[in-house]
Protein backbone atom coordinates (compact mmCIF):
# COMPACT_ATOMS: atom_id res chain seq x y z
CA UNK A 1 0.00 0.00 0.00
CA UNK A 2 1.39 3.33 -0.95
CA UNK A 3 0.04 6.63 0.94
CA UNK A 4 0.55 10.14 0.91
CA UNK A 5 -0.97 12.94 2.60
CA UNK A 6 -0.77 16.31 0.83
CA UNK A 7 -0.61 18.88 3.15
CA UNK A 8 0.75 21.83 0.83
CA UNK A 9 -2.20 23.08 -1.43
CA UNK A 10 -1.59 25.88 -4.22
CA UNK A 11 -2.21 29.34 -2.80
CA UNK A 12 -2.99 32.50 -5.20
CA UNK A 13 -0.91 35.61 -4.30
CA UNK A 14 -2.86 38.64 -6.01
CA UNK A 15 -5.47 38.69 -8.65
CA UNK A 16 -4.15 38.12 -11.96
CA UNK A 17 -5.29 40.80 -14.45
CA UNK A 18 -5.92 38.23 -17.10
CA UNK A 19 -8.28 36.06 -15.17
CA UNK A 20 -9.93 39.09 -13.67
CA UNK A 21 -10.61 40.55 -17.29
CA UNK A 22 -12.13 36.62 -18.47
CA UNK A 23 -15.36 36.04 -18.71
CA UNK A 24 -16.43 32.86 -17.44
CA UNK A 25 -19.34 30.98 -19.08
CA UNK A 26 -19.54 27.44 -17.51
CA UNK A 27 -20.28 26.74 -13.59
CA UNK A 28 -18.27 25.55 -11.14
CA UNK A 29 -18.66 21.66 -10.43
CA UNK A 30 -17.29 19.92 -6.99
CA UNK A 31 -16.22 17.02 -6.20
CA UNK A 32 -18.97 15.99 -3.92
CA UNK A 33 -19.23 12.12 -3.83
CA UNK A 34 -17.28 9.20 -4.70
CA UNK A 35 -16.26 8.41 -8.11
CA UNK A 36 -15.01 5.53 -10.10
CA UNK A 37 -13.21 6.47 -13.36
CA UNK A 38 -10.40 5.19 -15.90
CA UNK A 39 -7.95 7.60 -15.63
CA UNK A 40 -7.87 10.77 -12.90
CA UNK A 41 -5.86 13.50 -13.94
CA UNK A 42 -4.74 16.04 -10.78
CA UNK A 43 -4.54 19.36 -12.18
CA UNK A 44 -6.63 21.56 -14.82
CA UNK A 45 -3.66 23.48 -16.17
CA UNK A 46 -1.82 23.23 -19.36
CA UNK A 47 -0.81 19.68 -18.40
CA UNK A 48 -3.99 17.87 -17.54
CA UNK A 49 -6.16 19.64 -19.55
CA UNK A 50 -4.16 18.64 -22.61
CA UNK A 51 -3.23 15.21 -21.42
CA UNK A 52 -7.38 14.61 -21.29
CA UNK A 53 -7.72 15.62 -25.26
CA UNK A 54 -4.75 12.90 -25.53
CA UNK A 55 -6.88 10.40 -23.84
CA UNK A 56 -9.62 11.13 -25.80
CA UNK A 57 -8.05 10.85 -29.04
CA UNK A 58 -6.44 7.61 -27.68
CA UNK A 59 -8.95 5.73 -26.07
CA UNK A 60 -12.07 7.75 -26.51
CA UNK A 61 -14.44 5.34 -24.68
CA UNK A 62 -12.88 6.07 -21.41
CA UNK A 63 -14.08 7.81 -18.30
CA UNK A 64 -11.53 10.48 -17.43
CA UNK A 65 -11.97 12.50 -14.18
CA UNK A 66 -10.50 16.16 -13.73
CA UNK A 67 -10.07 17.89 -10.03
CA UNK A 68 -8.66 21.00 -9.70
CA UNK A 69 -7.88 22.44 -6.34
CA UNK A 70 -8.72 26.17 -6.99
CA UNK A 71 -11.02 26.94 -10.63
CA UNK A 72 -10.04 26.60 -14.01
CA UNK A 73 -7.74 29.77 -15.26
CA UNK A 74 -6.98 31.45 -11.42
CA UNK A 75 -3.90 29.07 -10.85
CA UNK A 76 -0.40 29.13 -12.33
CA UNK A 77 -1.85 28.84 -15.92
CA UNK A 78 -3.85 31.96 -16.05
CA UNK A 79 -1.13 33.63 -14.55
CA UNK A 80 1.65 33.47 -17.12
CA UNK A 81 2.56 36.07 -20.23
CA UNK A 82 0.63 34.01 -22.63
CA UNK A 83 3.35 33.82 -25.08
CA UNK A 84 3.22 29.87 -26.62
CA UNK A 85 6.72 30.05 -28.32
CA UNK A 86 8.22 27.88 -30.85
CA UNK A 87 11.76 29.23 -30.95
CA UNK A 88 13.97 28.37 -27.42
CA UNK A 89 13.63 29.57 -24.52
CA UNK A 90 15.55 29.00 -21.49
CA UNK A 91 14.94 31.07 -18.37
CA UNK A 92 17.93 29.46 -16.24
CA UNK A 93 20.30 31.42 -18.85
CA UNK A 94 20.62 35.36 -20.26
CA UNK A 95 20.87 33.23 -24.13
CA UNK A 96 17.47 32.06 -25.06
CA UNK A 97 19.19 29.42 -26.86
CA UNK A 98 22.12 28.12 -25.35
CA UNK A 99 22.42 24.62 -26.88
CA UNK A 100 23.46 22.90 -29.87
CA UNK A 101 22.09 22.88 -33.25
CA UNK A 102 20.45 19.51 -32.81
CA UNK A 103 19.03 20.56 -29.70
CA UNK A 104 17.92 24.17 -31.05
CA UNK A 105 15.77 22.03 -33.81
CA UNK A 106 14.66 19.42 -31.37
CA UNK A 107 13.09 21.88 -29.04
CA UNK A 108 11.74 24.11 -31.59
CA UNK A 109 10.27 20.70 -32.96
CA UNK A 110 8.68 19.50 -29.76
CA UNK A 111 7.24 23.27 -29.14
CA UNK A 112 5.70 23.51 -32.69
CA UNK A 113 4.08 20.00 -31.52
CA UNK A 114 2.55 21.57 -28.95
CA UNK A 115 1.57 24.29 -30.46
CA UNK A 116 -0.10 22.50 -33.50
CA UNK A 117 -2.17 20.29 -30.50
CA UNK A 118 -2.92 23.71 -28.90
CA UNK A 119 -4.29 25.30 -32.25
CA UNK A 120 -6.60 22.20 -32.72
CA UNK A 121 -7.49 22.42 -29.51
CA UNK A 122 -8.48 26.28 -30.57
CA UNK A 123 -9.88 25.67 -33.55
CA UNK A 124 -12.74 23.15 -32.24
CA UNK A 125 -13.76 24.63 -29.07
CA UNK A 126 -14.55 27.90 -30.93
CA UNK A 127 -11.61 30.53 -29.44
CA UNK A 128 -11.49 33.79 -30.75
CA UNK A 129 -8.28 35.53 -31.83
CA UNK A 130 -8.07 37.62 -29.04
CA UNK A 131 -7.53 34.28 -26.42
CA UNK A 132 -5.87 32.59 -29.43
CA UNK A 133 -3.68 34.47 -31.59
CA UNK A 134 -0.57 32.97 -33.88
CA UNK A 135 0.91 36.51 -34.46
CA UNK A 136 4.37 36.14 -33.98
CA UNK A 137 6.56 38.34 -30.69
CA UNK A 138 9.81 40.22 -30.49
CA UNK A 139 12.51 40.38 -28.60
CA UNK A 140 12.92 43.56 -27.87
CA UNK A 141 16.63 45.35 -27.19
CA UNK A 142 17.00 48.24 -25.00
CA UNK A 143 20.58 48.28 -23.95
CA UNK A 144 24.09 47.68 -26.29
CA UNK A 145 24.07 44.52 -24.56
CA UNK A 146 20.98 43.27 -25.19
CA UNK A 147 21.53 43.97 -29.20
CA UNK A 148 24.03 41.88 -28.68
CA UNK A 149 22.37 38.71 -27.31
CA UNK A 150 19.75 39.20 -30.03
CA UNK A 151 22.45 38.73 -32.77
CA UNK A 152 23.41 35.81 -30.85
CA UNK A 153 20.33 34.78 -30.77
CA UNK A 154 19.76 35.31 -34.52
CA UNK A 155 22.82 33.18 -35.97
CA UNK A 156 21.33 30.31 -33.59
CA UNK A 157 17.99 30.90 -35.30
CA UNK A 158 19.95 30.84 -38.78
CA UNK A 159 21.90 27.93 -38.47
CA UNK A 160 18.43 26.14 -38.14
CA UNK A 161 16.80 27.65 -41.33
CA UNK A 162 14.25 29.79 -38.98
CA UNK A 163 13.00 32.74 -40.48
CA UNK A 164 13.63 36.20 -38.72
CA UNK A 165 13.21 39.90 -39.00
CA UNK A 166 16.03 42.99 -37.23
CA UNK A 167 13.46 45.87 -36.58
CA UNK A 168 15.90 48.97 -35.89
CA UNK A 169 14.75 51.46 -33.36
CA UNK A 170 12.20 53.31 -36.21
CA UNK A 171 10.15 50.37 -36.33
CA UNK A 172 10.04 49.54 -32.49
CA UNK A 173 8.79 53.17 -32.34
CA UNK A 174 6.44 52.88 -34.50
CA UNK A 175 4.95 49.56 -33.40
CA UNK A 176 5.01 50.67 -29.69
CA UNK A 177 5.20 53.91 -29.69
CA UNK A 178 8.42 54.02 -27.50
CA UNK A 179 11.93 55.49 -27.70
CA UNK A 180 12.99 53.33 -25.36
CA UNK A 181 13.80 50.09 -27.58
CA UNK A 182 16.57 49.93 -29.99
CA UNK A 183 16.16 47.27 -31.81
CA UNK A 184 13.91 44.00 -32.06
CA UNK A 185 14.09 40.54 -33.78
CA UNK A 186 10.31 39.16 -34.97
CA UNK A 187 10.00 35.64 -35.17
CA UNK A 188 6.25 34.48 -36.66
CA UNK A 189 5.86 31.34 -35.30
CA UNK A 190 4.84 32.01 -31.36
CA UNK A 191 1.04 32.36 -30.90
CA UNK A 192 -0.14 34.76 -28.12
CA UNK A 193 -2.88 33.57 -26.46
CA UNK A 194 -4.94 35.28 -23.03
CA UNK A 195 -4.17 32.62 -20.88
CA UNK A 196 -7.14 32.57 -18.62
CA UNK A 197 -9.51 32.71 -21.54
CA UNK A 198 -7.82 29.79 -23.59
CA UNK A 199 -7.81 27.68 -20.57
CA UNK A 200 -11.45 28.51 -19.87
CA UNK A 201 -12.36 27.86 -23.30
CA UNK A 202 -10.53 24.50 -23.08
CA UNK A 203 -11.87 23.61 -19.84
CA UNK A 204 -15.30 24.13 -21.55
CA UNK A 205 -14.85 22.18 -24.55
CA UNK A 206 -14.02 19.20 -22.47
CA UNK A 207 -16.25 19.27 -20.07
CA UNK A 208 -18.72 17.60 -23.31
CA UNK A 209 -16.83 14.30 -22.30
CA UNK A 210 -15.03 14.43 -19.57
CA UNK A 211 -16.26 15.55 -15.90
CA UNK A 212 -14.11 18.19 -13.94
CA UNK A 213 -14.28 19.38 -10.70
CA UNK A 214 -12.98 22.31 -9.23
CA UNK A 215 -12.43 23.94 -5.34
CA UNK A 216 -11.40 20.39 -5.22
CA UNK A 217 -8.11 19.76 -3.40
CA UNK A 218 -6.76 16.29 -3.07
CA UNK A 219 -5.61 15.99 0.49
CA UNK A 220 -4.46 12.18 0.25
CA UNK A 221 -3.68 9.97 -2.40
CA UNK A 222 -3.39 6.10 -1.92
CA UNK A 223 -2.67 2.80 -3.85
CA UNK A 224 -4.53 0.15 -3.11
CA UNK A 225 -4.59 -3.37 -4.93
CA UNK A 226 -4.13 -2.10 -7.90
CA UNK A 227 -6.05 1.10 -7.69
CA UNK A 228 -5.73 5.14 -6.83
CA UNK A 229 -7.94 6.49 -4.70
CA UNK A 230 -7.44 10.39 -4.40
CA UNK A 231 -9.48 11.96 -1.46
CA UNK A 232 -11.00 15.57 -1.73
CA UNK A 233 -12.83 17.23 1.25
CA UNK A 234 -16.43 16.17 0.03
CA UNK A 235 -15.45 13.32 -1.98
CA UNK A 236 -13.12 10.80 -3.66
CA UNK A 237 -12.41 9.84 -6.98
CA UNK A 238 -10.39 5.66 -7.77
CA UNK A 239 -9.17 4.66 -11.06
CA UNK A 240 -6.43 2.43 -12.05
CA UNK A 241 -4.10 5.39 -13.22
CA UNK A 242 -3.30 8.85 -12.34
CA UNK A 243 -1.94 11.81 -14.48
CA UNK A 244 -0.26 14.68 -12.09
CA UNK A 245 -0.61 17.72 -13.92
CA UNK A 246 0.54 20.07 -10.89
CA UNK A 247 4.01 21.66 -11.74
CA UNK A 248 6.10 22.28 -8.55
CA UNK A 249 3.27 21.11 -6.75
CA UNK A 250 4.71 17.57 -7.52
CA UNK A 251 7.09 17.14 -4.56
CA UNK A 252 4.11 17.74 -2.43
CA UNK A 253 2.82 14.90 -3.91
CA UNK A 254 5.90 13.35 -2.63
CA UNK A 255 8.22 13.41 -5.53
CA UNK A 256 11.13 15.17 -6.75
CA UNK A 257 11.78 16.40 -3.16
CA UNK A 258 15.15 18.58 -3.06
CA UNK A 259 15.04 18.92 -7.11
CA UNK A 260 13.05 21.40 -8.24
CA UNK A 261 13.39 25.05 -8.25
CA UNK A 262 10.12 27.02 -7.33
CA UNK A 263 10.04 30.91 -8.46
CA UNK A 264 7.86 33.42 -8.49
CA UNK A 265 7.23 35.38 -11.73
CA UNK A 266 5.41 38.91 -11.02
CA UNK A 267 3.01 40.65 -13.17
CA UNK A 268 1.10 43.82 -13.13
CA UNK A 269 -1.49 44.85 -16.03
CA UNK A 270 -3.20 48.90 -16.16
CA UNK A 271 -6.61 49.89 -15.92
CA UNK A 272 -8.10 50.31 -19.40
CA UNK A 273 -6.81 53.45 -21.57
CA UNK A 274 -8.83 54.42 -24.45
CA UNK A 275 -7.22 53.46 -27.57
CA UNK A 276 -7.90 56.33 -29.48
CA UNK A 277 -5.05 58.85 -30.38
CA UNK A 278 -4.05 59.09 -27.01
CA UNK A 279 -3.77 55.24 -26.41
CA UNK A 280 -1.69 55.19 -29.84
CA UNK A 281 0.42 58.34 -29.02
CA UNK A 282 1.65 56.74 -25.98
CA UNK A 283 1.74 53.01 -26.76
CA UNK A 284 1.41 52.00 -30.67
CA UNK A 285 -0.11 49.86 -32.45
CA UNK A 286 -3.58 47.81 -30.63
CA UNK A 287 -1.28 45.08 -30.07
CA UNK A 288 2.07 43.79 -29.62
CA UNK A 289 4.21 41.85 -27.50
CA UNK A 290 7.61 42.27 -26.91
CA UNK A 291 10.13 39.60 -25.08
CA UNK A 292 13.39 40.92 -23.74
CA UNK A 293 16.26 40.42 -25.35
CA UNK A 294 17.88 39.19 -21.63
CA UNK A 295 15.43 36.62 -20.28
CA UNK A 296 16.15 38.59 -16.63
CA UNK A 297 14.38 41.65 -18.16
CA UNK A 298 10.70 42.73 -18.62
CA UNK A 299 8.02 41.32 -21.18
CA UNK A 300 5.56 43.14 -21.61
CA UNK A 301 2.13 43.24 -24.40
CA UNK A 302 -0.20 45.54 -25.01
CA UNK A 303 -3.67 44.33 -25.36
CA UNK A 304 -6.77 46.38 -27.33
CA UNK A 305 -11.03 45.23 -26.93
CA UNK A 306 -13.46 47.30 -27.24
CA UNK A 307 -11.94 50.32 -27.42
CA UNK A 308 -10.32 50.10 -24.86
CA UNK A 309 -6.44 48.68 -24.36
CA UNK A 310 -4.11 47.35 -21.25
CA UNK A 311 -0.68 46.73 -20.79
CA UNK A 312 0.85 44.09 -18.58
CA UNK A 313 4.09 43.94 -18.00
CA UNK A 314 6.46 40.67 -16.13
CA UNK A 315 9.34 41.07 -14.23
CA UNK A 316 11.38 40.46 -11.29
CA UNK A 317 12.07 36.84 -9.74
CA UNK A 318 12.36 34.91 -6.39
CA UNK A 319 12.88 31.45 -5.57
CA UNK A 320 11.27 30.74 -2.64
CA UNK A 321 11.11 27.92 -0.44
CA UNK A 322 6.77 29.02 0.27
CA UNK A 323 3.88 29.03 -1.97
CA UNK A 324 2.42 32.16 0.25
CA UNK A 325 3.18 35.87 -0.39
CA UNK A 326 2.53 38.87 1.62
CA UNK A 327 0.72 41.80 0.67
CA UNK A 328 3.94 43.80 0.89
CA UNK A 329 6.14 41.97 -1.28
CA UNK A 330 3.41 41.87 -4.00
CA UNK A 331 3.04 45.85 -3.38
CA UNK A 332 6.87 46.37 -3.73
CA UNK A 333 7.16 44.19 -7.34
CA UNK A 334 4.34 46.56 -8.52
CA UNK A 335 6.36 49.83 -7.38
CA UNK A 336 8.87 48.04 -10.20
CA UNK A 337 6.70 47.67 -12.32
CA UNK A 338 5.74 50.84 -12.06
CA UNK A 339 9.12 52.08 -12.54
CA UNK A 340 9.62 49.97 -15.58
CA UNK A 341 6.13 50.95 -17.15
CA UNK A 342 6.66 54.67 -17.10
CA UNK A 343 10.60 54.99 -18.18
CA UNK A 344 8.76 52.88 -21.50
CA UNK A 345 5.57 54.59 -21.78
CA UNK A 346 5.68 57.93 -20.01
CA UNK A 347 2.22 59.19 -21.29
CA UNK A 348 0.64 56.48 -18.79
CA UNK A 349 2.62 57.54 -16.06
CA UNK A 350 -1.40 58.71 -15.06
CA UNK A 351 -2.76 54.90 -15.76
CA UNK A 352 -2.30 52.93 -12.45
CA UNK A 353 -2.33 49.46 -12.19
CA UNK A 354 -5.17 47.42 -11.88
CA UNK A 355 -3.98 44.31 -11.14
CA UNK A 356 -0.28 43.00 -9.83
CA UNK A 357 0.30 39.30 -9.09
CA UNK A 358 2.78 36.12 -8.69
CA UNK A 359 2.82 33.37 -10.57
CA UNK A 360 5.19 30.05 -9.55
CA UNK A 361 7.02 28.97 -12.14
CA UNK A 362 9.50 25.38 -11.81
CA UNK A 363 13.02 24.91 -12.93
CA UNK A 364 15.25 21.96 -12.39
CA UNK A 365 18.89 22.67 -12.35
CA UNK A 366 19.70 21.00 -15.93
CA UNK A 367 16.82 22.03 -17.34
CA UNK A 368 14.89 18.45 -17.64
CA UNK A 369 10.96 18.06 -16.43
CA UNK A 370 10.11 15.94 -14.23
CA UNK A 371 8.02 13.38 -16.07
CA UNK A 372 7.59 9.83 -16.32
CA UNK A 373 5.86 6.68 -14.25
CA UNK A 374 7.22 7.82 -10.71
CA UNK A 375 4.85 4.99 -9.56
CA UNK A 376 3.09 1.92 -10.83
CA UNK A 377 0.00 3.67 -12.47
CA UNK A 378 0.98 7.67 -11.61
CA UNK A 379 2.38 9.25 -14.28
CA UNK A 380 4.31 13.03 -13.82
CA UNK A 381 3.76 15.57 -16.12
CA UNK A 382 5.40 18.60 -13.99
CA UNK A 383 8.35 21.02 -14.40
CA UNK A 384 7.88 23.11 -17.42
CA UNK A 385 11.58 25.21 -16.93
CA UNK A 386 9.82 28.40 -17.18
CA UNK A 387 7.72 27.91 -20.58
CA UNK A 388 4.14 26.11 -18.97
CA UNK A 389 1.86 27.33 -22.20
CA UNK A 390 4.14 24.92 -24.38
CA UNK A 391 6.30 22.57 -22.61
CA UNK A 392 3.28 21.53 -19.87
CA UNK A 393 1.21 21.27 -23.23
CA UNK A 394 3.50 18.82 -24.57
CA UNK A 395 3.91 17.24 -21.66
CA UNK A 396 0.37 16.38 -21.45
CA UNK A 397 -0.11 15.13 -24.34
CA UNK A 398 3.38 12.61 -23.91
CA UNK A 399 2.05 11.57 -20.07
CA UNK A 400 -0.73 10.19 -22.12
CA UNK A 401 0.49 8.48 -24.76
CA UNK A 402 3.27 6.60 -22.06
CA UNK A 403 -0.03 6.06 -19.81
CA UNK A 404 -1.87 3.83 -22.47
CA UNK A 405 1.31 2.12 -23.82
CA UNK A 406 0.89 3.87 -27.36
CA UNK A 407 5.06 5.00 -29.24
CA UNK A 408 5.74 7.79 -30.98
CA UNK A 409 8.97 9.84 -31.63
CA UNK A 410 8.15 12.35 -29.97
CA UNK A 411 7.42 10.22 -26.73
CA UNK A 412 11.40 8.41 -27.76
CA UNK A 413 12.75 11.77 -27.84
CA UNK A 414 10.59 13.45 -25.30
CA UNK A 415 11.90 10.33 -22.35
CA UNK A 416 15.16 10.72 -23.49
CA UNK A 417 16.94 12.68 -20.57
CA UNK A 418 18.11 12.34 -17.25
CA UNK A 419 16.19 13.24 -13.72
CA UNK A 420 16.22 16.45 -12.17
CA UNK A 421 19.45 17.29 -10.37
CA UNK A 422 19.37 17.86 -6.74
CA UNK A 423 19.76 21.27 -5.64
CA UNK A 424 22.09 21.84 -2.47
CA UNK A 425 20.64 21.96 1.37
CA UNK A 426 18.63 24.84 2.22
CA UNK A 427 19.02 27.15 3.12
CA UNK A 428 21.57 26.58 1.17
CA UNK A 429 19.99 26.66 -2.40
CA UNK A 430 18.02 30.25 -1.22
CA UNK A 431 20.94 31.99 -1.06
CA UNK A 432 22.52 30.69 -4.21
CA UNK A 433 19.75 30.85 -6.34
CA UNK A 434 18.50 34.71 -4.63
CA UNK A 435 21.92 35.51 -5.25
CA UNK A 436 22.01 34.43 -9.25
CA UNK A 437 18.90 35.89 -9.28
CA UNK A 438 19.65 39.35 -8.11
CA UNK A 439 23.13 38.92 -10.77
CA UNK A 440 21.29 38.35 -13.84
CA UNK A 441 18.88 41.06 -13.23
CA UNK A 442 21.37 43.57 -12.12
CA UNK A 443 23.55 42.85 -15.30
CA UNK A 444 20.08 43.12 -17.61
CA UNK A 445 19.77 46.21 -16.43
CA UNK A 446 17.83 48.36 -18.92
CA UNK A 447 15.97 45.28 -20.27
CA UNK A 448 14.30 45.24 -16.94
Amino acid sequence: MIKTAVKRLPVENGVSGWEAISERSFPVRRLDANLTADWLIIGAGFAGLSAARRLLELRPHDKIVIVEASEVGKGTSGRNSGFMIDVPHNLSSSEYSSGGLDSTRLEMQQNRCAIAFAKQAAEEYGMSRETFDPAGKINAAATARGLKLNRSFAESLRSAGEKHVFLDAAEMRDITGSDYYLGGIYTPGAVLIQPADYIRGFAKGLSRRVNIFERSPITCLERENGEWTATSPRGKVTAPKVLLGVNGHIDDFGHYRGRLMHIFAYASMTAPFPADEFGRKASGRERWALLPADAMGATVRKITSGGQSRIAIRTKYTYDTTVDLTDRRIAKMAKAHRASLEVRFPALEGIPFEHSWAGRLCLSLNHVPAFGEIEEGLYSACCENGLGTVKSTLAGMMAAELATGNTSRHLEQYMDHPEPCRLPPEPFAWLGINTVIRLQELRAGREG
